[in-house]
Parts: C-alpha cells; structure tokens; sequence
C-alpha cells in the first residue's frame, strides 16, 4: 500500500458541525462526514475524524496529510477562556507615551490577558531611522516586576525596520526563558492594531499547544503517521510548529475554508460566496480563487487588529435560527437541530422547518417534509413559517448587494449544510451555483489550501528598490517553506507597491504574498 498514491483529511470545526472530507490524489471527495460540534470542540474533533477513517477501512494506511481548520483561538477569545498572562513591551518611548497599551480593550479581557504594560525606548520612524537605542535595563527592570507566561513586544514601524524587536525577543528568551511575540512577523504597519494582535497572539500560546497536542495526539492514537498542519485566517496553512509560534493566525480559518472549498468545487475563481451553517451565514467575496481580504481594521473579541483577514460579512441566519411569530433569530438551536427543529421531531419551529415548508428541501433530507407534517399543521404556525422564508430571502439579498459593491454579474456559489435555505435565484448576484459536497466545503478548502508567507514593508523607491523588493520577495518565499510549503513550488501570488508622498525621501509600502503546495 506504500506504492499508492497518498490521501488527504481535511477537517474545519464550525460552531454547529465539525466537518471531515478525505481527497484523494487527484483531489475527488473519496469520503466525508457531519458530527456535532461538542462544547470541548475537541471531542467532536475525533469523532469525525473516526467517521471518515471508518469509512476508508485499510485504506486509511494511505493518509499523508491532516489540514485542521478550527475555532479553539476565535473561542478561547470570544469566551475570555484559557488566555495566558502576558507582559506587554512597546518600543517606542517617548514618541508612542501618549496612548499607552491596550487603550479601547474591554476590561474583562484586559483583565484576562495583560500581566502588566510598558513603554521604553527603541522603536524606528517611518523612514527607517532609529528613534532611539532599545532600553535594555528599562525592558529587564520592567519583566523583573511581572508574573507573566509570555511576552509581546511591538516596535514603531517595525514591518519596516525590526532589529529591534528580534534584540529584544533574544534577550528575554535567553534571560527568562519566556516564549516571545514579535510584532513585525503578525501584523503590519499600524501600531495600535499590530500590538493589539501581538498580544493575542502571546495569549493564545497555551491554547495551541493544546489544539497542536490534541491533533498530534488523536493521529497517534488512531496509528496514522500523517503530517499534520493547521489552516491560516488567508486559506493557506502552515505547520505545527509554526501554528505553535503563531496562533492568532489561525483566527478566520474557518471562512477562509470555505471560500477556498467553494472555489474549489465550483470551478469558479471570481463569484461571492453565500456559506451558510447552523448558527450564522458567512458571505465573501472570491478574487482570483482566494478571499478577497478586508482593507479594514478586524475587530476580535471588541479588540481591533490589522494582520489580514477575509473581507466576511456575517448574518445571524442559519439552518437552527429560531423562528418566532413576530421575526427570525439571532439565537440558533445550534447543534440541538437534531432533537429541537420541527423536521427532527422537535418542538421549537427554525429556519431549516421554514425552509422545508417552502419546499426547499436538501437532496439528502429523507423524511424531513413528512415529519413536519404540513397537512396537520394549523395555519398559524404555517404562516409564521412563510414568513420567516420571505424575512431571510430579505436578509440574504441586503447582504450580497452590500458584499457584491455594485458589481451584480458575480455569480454566487451556495455552500454550508444549511444552502438549502437560499433561493434558486437571488437579485444582485448572477447564477446561483450549488457545487457537488457543498455541505462540506470548508473541509475542502482545508484539505486543498496551500501554504504561504507574507512581507509587508516600506522600501526606499531610488534606484535601490528593486533589489530591495526581490528581498522582500525571498523573505515571503522563506516564511512560506517555515509554514510547510514545497520550496521547489512556491510562487508570488501576490505583488502590490503603495507610493508613500509624505515621506522626506520618495519610498514605496510593499505587501508580497508567496505560496506554494505542501512540502511532501
């Protein structure tokens, strides 16, 4: 079985369903699996994992490679649980005084998160010169008065310039053994956003160990001696070990996933993607087979960050949101729709009984219109469902028309367990298309993505700037062999030059995004 060709487990932990497809080599879905979401998303994690492996039988042999797309960092966030205590080092003083760390953070995540804060001298201007020496002595004499189990430190301008930040993170791992956050690898050039997610980041140190754990372990235990790699907020992924250095960027995998997934199993690389899951509709956009990314700063947890994100628009509108008689949602059964919605045997009315009652039934749903009884139902409750149909069909089209920015001739591509509950035609988008395995797509996109590596940076634009751009074009291609690409493989996919006029000296902000297949 050596000689055969090696498969491929793609996984995405959504927050009703935790998703599972097998590829194989030449990409066909070969097997895939739905199981409920558990509250230690974990445990569903191994339960679908066990589906798909089931179902392989010897085959499962063959696995090479297990992509994980999860929320563990999203939630450990959102839900103010298991974050480390971090010492908060920003290189700057005096120019940056004036707003210190953390301004805007809610208080309880302030209070969950920050095991003290600093400014001290070091950090560059805009145009590469220094602002000042680091304080070595300011940085010691500030950690010697912390309990902290990580540290982040951010540096003015440091996507630019960052000697800095990587003096400093050598010295607190040499003279206190603290695992480092440095900011220049996470986010780019604003300061407050980038600190902001350099600090998550440092936080969620314990959750990926947990997770990168977790996934190492329930391979073993299953006897696979696959390489296992964790998805990144952009669609690529990355090993674990960089996903250990790294977590924040595993937060927006999910949508990401699913976009990828999308265009994967549509065949179509420009269209807005409409993913709609249990509990909530993700709407994006595809350019050129990738998610289009936000330009805005990303809020997390009522925190803004700056490192990059897919541009999602989320509606509360999902196969388990709560019908009522005066209106939809936003609370969702969520993975109780298999003992609550009417179509289950249930007794609370939800959007996947309306949208059965409309007669939009999935291919997959035997005995669903039966159970829910239409010839027996009084004509309140059928009411209140048609309703409800003609409230979300409202909802799904204000949320394309604003994700489509005028453009109307993009086709829509209907993924998500939950896609039955889109009509066949939806003004401001072009065809809609309902791909073969589109309940499973984000477990597509998991399983195909590539790995990649970002450079975001200023360069002088003299007669030096183009060697200085195939620099930073080596360095993405560098971070993106560090997050497991093939180096043989990997290209630049991505190339944008941003002229900067306020400068003393003309320069240029330059973003470059490599990519590659995984490293066999």
């Amino acid at each position: 079985m050596a000689d055969l060709p090696e498969l491929g487990i793609g996984i995405d932990v959504g927050g009703t369903n935790t998703d599972t497809v097998v590829l194989d080599a030449g990409g066909r879905v070969i097997a895939k699996a739905k199981r409920p979401t558990t509250p230690d998303v974990t445990e569903g994690l191994r339960a679908a994992l066990d589906a798909v492996l089931e179902r392989l039988g010897p085959a499962q042999g063959r696995v090479g490679r297990v992509m994980l797309g999860t929320t563990h960092a999203t939630n450990a966030i959102l839900e103010r649980r298991n974050l480390g205590r971090v010492a908060v080092l920003r290189l700057g003083a005096p120019a940056t005084t004036s707003v210190p760390p953390l301004s805007g953070w809610p208080a309880d995540l302030r209070k969950a998160v920050s095991a003290g804060e600093a400014v001290v001298g070091g950090g560059h201007y805009v145009d590469g010169r220094e602002i000042g020496p680091p304080d070595l002595d300011g940085i010691r004499r500030f950690l010697d008065g912390v309990e902290a189990e990580a540290v982040a430190v951010t540096g003015v301008f440091s996507p630019a310039s960052d000697g800095h930040e990587r003096v400093v993170g050598e010295l607190i791992r040499a003279e206190y053994g603290l695992p480092v956050s440095l900011s220049h690898e996470i986010g780019s050039l604003g300061l407050l956003e980038r600190e902001n997610a350099t600090v998550l980041n440092a936080a969620l140190y314990g959750v990926a160990a947990h997770v990168t754990g977790a996934l190492a372990a329930a391979l073993a235990e299953r006897g696979l001696e696959a390489r296992p790699y964790l998805a990144q907020n952009d669609g690529t992924l990355m090993t674990l070990e960089h996903a250990a250095r790294l977590p924040v960027s595993t937060i927006g995998s999910g949508p990401a996933n699913s976009l990828r997934g999308a265009a994967y199993l549509s065949g179509v690389a420009d269209a807005i993607v409409v993913d709609v899951g249990g509990t909530s509709t993700d709407l994006g956009v595809l350019a050129g087979g990738f998610p289009r990314e936000s330009a805005a700063a990303v809020e997390i947890g009522g925190v803004l960050t700056n490192f990059r994100m897919p541009d999602i628009l989320a509606i509360a509108l999902g196969g388990g949101t709560v019908v009522r008689e005066h209106g939809i949602g936003p609370d969702s059964v969520g993975y109780r729709i298999v003992r609550e919605a009417l179509v289950f045997g249930g007794g609370t009315m939800t959007m996947t009984d309306a949208a059965v009652a409309a007669g939009r039934t999935p291919r997959d749903a035997g005995g669903w219109r039966e159970r829910l009884n239409m010839d027996d139902m009084s004509q309140v409750t059928a009411d209140i469902l048609q309703r409800a149909v003609v409230v979300a069909d409202e909802m799904v089209v204000d949320a394309v028309d604003r994700m489509a920015l005028g453009k109307s001739d993009r086709p829509l591509v209907a993924v998500g367990g939950g896609a039955f509950l889109l009509p066949a035609r939806v003004p401001g988008a072009g065809e809609v298309i309902r791909p073969e395995h589109a309940e499973v797509a984000n477990a597509v996109g998991a399983a195909i993505a590539l790995a990649s590596g970002r450079v975001d940076t200023i360069l002088p634009a003299g007669d030096s700037r183009s060697e200085a751009i195939e620099r930073a074009k080596e360095e993405a291609a560098a971070r993106a062999v560090a997050a497991g690409a093939d180096p043989s493989g990997v290209e630049i996919v991505d190339l944008l030059e941003v002229p900067l006029s306020y400068l003393s000296e003309p320069a240029v902000r330059v973003h470059v995004k490599a990519a590659g297949p995984l490293a066999r």
